[in-house]
């Protein structure tokens, strides 16, 4: 496939670089996992193979041969050949089409997932792209050209085979975007230092995603906090969704391409599941955080794995 437009920070991603970050290799990937899970299930892809991460406005994409792809994630109303298409969906392409996109519905960040995947190297065992060190993956650009590893005498009968089955995602699995929208966390080591205002503060007023906000980090406006401890740590290990008090007394949450330590208090970290949900968060949008254990986190991962495994066998079934 070709990129006729680039659109706004398109990268290759997969589920990230991990392994890495005693060697001070930050992971990457996609900033909603679930989506780019789902998409790839749905192709009968592994699920960590590459996908195209896009953001609006988007880009304009050429298939130079034929491919069954998905699109998940966000909406941005994609057209193929003009004809409207929906996210969620197996859809087949052949030499010289073209996929568009229109109005921005809801959402951040869309995935575009091939049946194959792409022909791409793994440095440090992920195809993920790293802006910041300038490796791996690929960043789009006008004239970016992907080569498939699905060859097409493997096409027509998985396209047969779509149309009498037509696959879609259960509307259950996918990321549930809200105006106001809760995020559940787990506290940190630092939570403890924490005044009873401060912490009241924390769990009982509204954040807004800055405009300040990016794939390291969402920065959140509210209310200031304090800590009644040292602010200025030894830097110890974060991770995706590790939330950080900063010294203005504002929070951020670290997002996929975070540093790999940190010194500022941990205030606490974003579950796995609601990271997904954060990542499709518009600048100005509302959050607020509730506080679970990890016995209760621990199920809810297990809950949506499970739910994963079944959509796999279905799809599987159907193959």
């Amino acid at each position: 496939m070709i990129f006729l437009k680039s659109g706004i920070l398109t990268t290759v991603q997969d589920l990230g670089r991990t392994g890495y970050q005693a060697k001070g290799i930050n992971p990457n990937g996609a900033m909603d996992q679930t989506s780019m899970r789902l998409i790839n299930i749905l192709l009968g892809n592994d699920e960590n193979e590459a996908v195209i991460e896009f953001h609006y406005p988007t880009p304009t994409i050429t298939f130079e041969e034929h491919a069954l792809f998905s699109i998940g994630g966000a909406d941005f109303s994609p057209s193929l050949n003009r004809q409207s298409i929906d996210n969620w969906k197996v859809h087949s392409a052949a030499p010289g089409d073209m996929l568009t996109f229109g109005k921005k519905m809801k959402g951040e960040r869309a995935y575009l997932s091939v049946k194959g995947g792409f022909k791409l190297p793994k440095i440090l065992d992920s195809s993920s792209t790293n802006l910041r060190a300038n490796f791996g993956g690929q960043k789009i650009v006008k004239g970016t050209s992907l080569e498939l590893n699905l060859k097409n005498g493997t096409l027509y009968e998985a396209t047969q085979k779509i149309k009498v089955f037509p696959r879609t995602v259960n509307v259950s699995l996918r990321p549930y975007i809200k105006t106001d929208q809760e995020i559940r966390i787990i506290a940190g080591a630092e939570i403890d230092t924490l005044d009873k205002e401060s912490r009241n503060k924390i769990f009982g007023q509204r954040f807004i995603v800055s405009g300040h906000s990016d794939r390291m980090g969402y920065r959140l406006e509210g209310d200031c906090i304090n800590s009644q401890g040292n602010s200025d740590l030894i830097s110890s290990a974060v991770a995706f969704g590790t939330i950080q008090l900063l010294p203005d007394g504002k929070l951020v949450i670290l997002m996929a391409d975070q540093q790999t330590t940190g010194g500022y208090p941990k205030i606490g970290n974003v579950i796995s599941t609601d990271l997904p949900i954060l990542a499709q968060l518009s600048v100005g949008q509302h959050i607020t955080f509730r506080e679970i254990s990890i016995e209760v986190a621990e199920q809810i991962v297990l809950k949506q794995e499970r739910e994963f495994s079944k959509f796999k066998a279905a799809v599987k079934l159907f193959s």
